[in-house]
C-alpha cells in the first residue's frame, strides 16, 4: 500500500473516529434533553393537579382532563393519579393503571421520584398542605421521543458515512499535495548513476523532514561521488604516473648497456636513474597514501577532535624537521568554551590533510619559514597556511586540486601532484572548505575553514 493511500486512511479513521464520538455524544445530549423534558412536562402535571386538588375537596375526574387538555399538551398514554394519606385515589378514572402501596410511601419518604415502568415514564411527587398530605404520581409513553431519536440516528448514520467519504478523499488529495515533493525526488534520483554522481537532488527552501532527508541523501551522495573518484583517479592514473619513470629507467639502461662508456657517462646515467628511481618511490607512497585514504574514507570513525591541539602536533613534527620557528604558529585569542575547538572529524585523515598544506608550503618556501595562522569563533575555525614562495597564478589556483596536476612543470620542486588532491578529498568529508590567495607573485596560503552548525 502506498503512503499516500496509507495516509488518506489514517486520516480519514481519525477524523471519522472524532466525528463518531461527536455525533455519539450528540445522541446522548439530545435524548438525555428529551428524557428530561418529557420527565418536566409530568412535573408540570403533577404541579397542576395538586393546585385543583388544593382547591377543591372533590373534583371529578372530566373536569381535570378537561384543564389538562385545555393548558397542557396531551401526552400518549397519560395518567394521573392523586393519593390522600390512606393511599386512597382521589379521582376515579376510567383507566385500570394503579400504583402499589410501596411506590406511594417512596414518594412520601423521598418527596420527589422519577423513574421508567416499560414503556412509561413516571414521576411521583409529595405534597404537604393544612388539608392534609397527598401525593400525586403521573405517567406517560414518550412516543414522539423515541421517534425523534430514531430520525437523529438515521441523519447521523448518514452523516457519518458522508463525511468519511468526503475525508477520505480530501485526505488523499492533502496527502497527494504534501508528499508532491517525495514523487519529484524519487524522479530525480532514478536518474542518478554511477556516471553522474554528481547530480543532486533539490529539496526546496522549506525546513521541514523532506528537506532534511534532501540534505542527508545530498551528503551521502557526496560522499559516494568523493569515494569513486578516489578509486577512478587510483586506477586511471596510476599506470600512467607509474610507467614514465620506470621507462625512463629503462631506457637509461638499455643506453648504458648498449656500449661501453666512460666513468663520466655512467655516473649520469646513474644519477639519471637515482632521480626517476626516487620519483617512482614518492609516486609508489602517495598511491599507496591515496589507496589508503580511499579505504578509510567511507569508513572513517568519527570523533570531536580539537583542532589546536592537532595544530600543535603538527608544530612538533615540523620543528623536529625543519627546526624550531620553521613552522610559525599564530594563534587568535582562543575561546573560553573549550567545544568551540572542536569538529566532528577522523583526527588521522585530518592530521594527513594539515600535513599536506604544510609540506607543500615547505617544498616553495624554503629557506623561509612558513606561517599558520588559527583562529575560532562561535561561527567557523580557520587555519590558513602561509609560503613564502613565488606564489600561484589564478589558471593553476583553479586546478590545483586536480589529481597528478603540478604547478611546476618544469619539476624544479618534487613531488607528485596527489598530495593536495588528497586534501582537498579529506577536508570535503568533514564538511570543511579550502581555498587558494594568492595574487601570483609573492606567497600563497591555503586557508581551510570548518563552519560550526547551529543548534536549533
Amino acid at each position: 500500500m502506498k503512503i499516500k493511500t496509507r495516509l488518506s486512511l489514517y486520516f480519514t479513521l481519525i477524523s471519522s473516529g472524532a466525528l463518531l464520538l461527536v455525533l455519539i455524544a450528540l445522541y446522548i445530549a439530545v435524548y438525555s434533553f428529551f428524557t428530561a423534558d418529557f420527565y418536566n412536562r409530568l412535573t408540570d402535571r403533577t404541579n397542576l393537579a395538586s393546585q385543583l386538588y388544593l382547591k377543591a375537596d372533590e373534583l371529578a375526574a372530566d373536569s381535570l382532563m378537561e384543564i389538562q387538555q385545555q393548558y397542557l399538551e396531551k401526552l400518549s398514554g397519560e395518567v394521573i393519579r392523586v393519593y390522600d394519606r390512606n393511599n386512597m385515589s382521589a379521582f376515579k378514572m376510567n383507566h385500570n393503571i394503579y400504583w402499589t402501596k410501596d411506590i406511594i410511601d417512596q414518594v412520601r419518604k423521598d418527596g420527589y421520584i422519577e423513574y421508567e415502568e416499560g414503556k412509561r415514564k413516571v414521576v411521583g411527587k409529595f405534597y404537604h398542605d393544612n388539608q392534609g398530605d397527598f401525593v400525586i404520581l403521573a405517567s406517560a409513553i414518550d412516543i414522539n421521543s423515541q421517534r425523534r431519536m430514531i430520525i437523529l440516528a438515521q441523519i447521523a448514520s448518514a452523516l457519518f458515512v458522508l463525511f468519511g467519504v468526503i475525508l477520505f478523499f480530501a485526505g488523499r488529495m492533502f496527502a497527494q499535495k504534501a508528499l508532491s515533493p517525495v514523487d519529484k525526488i524519487i524522479t530525480e534520483v532514478r536518474n542518478i548513476r554511477s556516471s553522474n554522481l554528481h547530480m543532486r537532488v533539490t529539496g526546496g527552501n522549506s525546513k521541514d523532514e523532506i528537506a532534511e532527508l534532501v540534505n542527508n541523501f545530498n551528503s551521502l551522495l557526496a560522499h559516494l561521488q568523493n569515494a569513486f573518484e578516489l578509486q577512478q583517479t587510483f586506477v586511471a592514473n596510476a599506470s600512467h604516473e607509474l610507467r614514465t619513470p620506470l621507462t625512463s629507467i629503462m631506457g637509461e639502461v638499455e643506453v648504458a648497456l648498449s656500449k661501453d662508456r666512460d666513468k663520466v657517462e655512467y655516473e649520469r646515467i646513474l644519477a639519471s636513474i637515482a632521480t626517476d628511481g626516487a620519483r617512482l618511490q614518492e609516486t609508489i607512497t602517495s598511491l599507496m597514501e591515496l589507496a589508503q585514504v580511499d579505504l578509510n574514507y567511507t569508513q572513517a570513525k568519527l570523533s570531536q577532535v580539537r583542532i589546536d591541539e592537532l595544530v600543535w602536533e603538527l608544530e612538533e613534527q615540523w620543528s623536529a624537521r625543519k627546526g624550531a620557528g620553521m613552522l610559525n604558529i599564530q594563534l587568535a585569542p582562543l575561546p573560553e568554551n573549550e567545544e568551540v575547538l572542536t569538529i566532528p572529524a577522523n583526527k588521522s585523515m585530518l592530521y594527513i590533510a594539515l600535513n599536506n598544506i604544510i609540506d607543500n608550503a615547505f617544498k616553495y618556501s624554503v629557506p623561509n619559514p612558513v606561517n599558520l595562522a588559527f583562529e575560532a569563533t562561535e561561527s567557523r575555525i580557520s587555519i590558513a597556511v602561509t609560503d613564502k614562495g613565488p606564489g600561484i597564478s589564478k589558471e593553476n589556483a583553479a586546478r590545483i586540486f586536480q589529481p597528478f596536476f603540478r604547478a611546476n612543470q618544469d619539476k624544479s620542486v618534487t613531488g607528485s601532484g596527489i598530495g593536495l588532491y588528497i586534501t582537498s578529498k579529506i577536508i570535503e568529508l568533514f564538511n570543511g572548505t579550502i581555498r587558494i590567495e594568492s595574487d601570483g607573485k609573492s606567497g600563497s596560503s591555503f586557508v581551510v575553514e570548518f563552519l560550526k552548525e547551529k543548534s536549533v
